[in-house]
């Protein structure tokens, strides 16, 4: 007699998953726990030195040099661990994995307020921050490679005057907001809160449309058009910003019109300039790194013009992701089709285990920073909440900019709302800049900031999803009005 297969229900690969992933966590715990082991019998090697003697004193110096480089094993160990951990878990309940990194990087930086102390090192180490941003050059440029300027030339009128929209609007708002709640801060600091609004964040918004299967809608081609043009005129406007902080150095009252102008347009320049020099460089550059048979040659070759425009921007006094993200707008297919046709990987292919390593730890260092302690103020948790709002609100004065009539003019606003990862650059690159002996962006304003584009991030595709539904069941029913009017 042969039995009935048996059918497992669905519940019981859930909760196969969620035990898998419990191992995981556990596992994580002990290599942390063998790492922090590692580091505290460094650091009683070193505390048991004898300083006296020479001997002692190289001992000394291993034992240093061992201490710190188990403590950077440790923080990898921690961060990527709990990245990958936080970013399926968001996956899970249909949300963006970066907002995972950052959540996971709240928690460990704020992991003091339950007495823990051990941690407390990750929000001044090194290491960890020259890490993060050689993550965030790397991200831009990516972005800048996935930038078709040709196609964004072509997204039509509509799409440029919702990017318009899009970053004057909130830029505005977010001045206004800094100037109510920090009265006493500087003028430099209020222009700086309005540029962290501007720009929109194009791959979350993507994600949720590609989800739904609607990037081929017109709606879809006006928001994905909009945020790239709006990412390019938010790094402008930031770099036009920090140009007239770093001006603001040298002395004198008020905002000097004239610099603004001449940091614009030195700015534009070097877009324009890296575009028209790159792209008649980039592909004698690439042929001739194609003589060279060696292995990796294609990626080196990238990765090397990447942070010499990251380099040649800091240099004329742009932030070093602009110059990333203009190497990235430069490079196109058919300059390394050489290295293609002997059978290499695409550069965006070669490029994603770096960007998968070091993009998390940017997030989770974003995250580190945020100080909870900061919202136990009124005014703080104001400022935040009020942020946040402007942020929402002000994307949504894009949707004037739609000309076609008939589209759904209320989706185009809300997928403009996602601040992500350009916003949180922005601010941190704010918190590195002193002014007057004080950064631009303090520590309770970069919370404030940070809380903003989690919360804009995690609006966005629910909001978005609901508004596209109702627009397509308008659309639909305004077809059917018509069907009955031509009978």
């Amino acid at each position: 007699m042969v039995g009935t297969p048996h059918i497992v229900p669905e519940r019981n690969e859930s909760k196969t998953m969620i035990h898998r992933i419990v191992i995981l966590i556990c596992m994580g715990l002990f290599l942390f726990a063998l790492a922090y082991d590692a580091c505290a019998d460094q650091s009683e090697l070193l505390s048991t030195a004898e300083p006296n003697q020479e001997a002692a004193s190289l001992e000394v110096e291993q034992a240093d040099h061992s201490s710190v480089f188990a403590e950077v094993l440790v923080t990898l160990i921690i961060v990527l661990i709990g990245a990958k951990l936080g970013g399926e878990l968001m996956e899970r309940i249909h949300q963006p994995a970066v907002l995972g990194e950052l959540l996971f990087g709240v928690i460990l930086g704020n992991i003091v307020l339950f007495g823990y102390h051990g941690l407390e090192y990750l929000k001044t180490d090194l290491v960890f921050e020259i890490l993060a941003e050689i993550g965030v050059i790397l991200l831009l440029f990516e972005v800048g490679l996935e930038t078709n300027i040709r196609e964004m030339m072509r997204v039509g009128i509509s799409s440029l005057l919702v990017a318009a929209l899009g970053v004057i609007v909130p830029m505005f708002l977010g001045y206004w907001v800094s100037v109510w709640f920090l009265p006493e801060a500087s003028v430099y600091v209020h222009i700086y809160i309005g540029a962290v609004l501007c720009a929109t964040s194009v791959g979350i918004t993507a994600r949720v449309l590609q989800d739904l299967g609607k990037l081929q809608a017109t709606e879809s081609r006006i928001i994905l058009g909009a945020a790239v043009i709006d990412d390019v005129m938010g790094l402008v406007i930031l770099a036009a910003v920090v140009g007239v902080i770093e001006a603001a150095k040298t002395g004198g009252e008020g905002i000097p019109t004239l610099a603004i102008i001449f940091i614009i347009i030195k700015a534009i320049l070097f877009f324009v300039g890296s575009i028209v020099i790159g792209m008649l460089v980039s592909p004698h550059l690439f042929r001739i790194a194609s003589y060279l048979r060696v292995r990796g040659m294609l990626l080196i070759t990238s990765l090397l013009v990447c942070f010499l425009f990251a380099l040649l921007a800091k240099i004329i006094g742009l932030a070093y992701i602009v110059g990333a993200f203009a190497a990235g707008l430069i490079m196109e297919d058919i300059h390394y089709k050489n290295f293609m046709d002997r059978g290499e990987h695409g550069l965006e292919e070669l490029l994603r285990p770096l960007t998968i390593f070091l993009v998390p730890i940017f997030f989770v260092w974003m995250g580190v920073r945020v100080d909870l302690t900061a919202f136990a103020t009124m005014n703080i948790l104001g400022f935040a909440a009020m942020l946040t709002l402007v942020a929402i609100v002000g994307k949504q004065v894009c949707s004037l900019g739609v000309l076609e009539k008939g589209l759904d003019r209320i989706s185009v606003g809300v997928g403009m709302i996602p601040r992500g990862e350009v916003g949180l650059i922005i601010a941190s690159i704010g918190t590195t800049m002193i002014l007057g002996g004080l950064p631009v962006v303090n520590s309770d304003t970069f919370s404030a900031a940070v809380i903003m584009v989690i919360i804009t991030t995690m609006v966005t595709p629910p909001v978005l999803k609901h508004t596209l539904a109702a627009g397509d069941r308008r659309k639909a029913s305004l077809l059917e009005q018509q069907g009955k009017n031509d009978t």
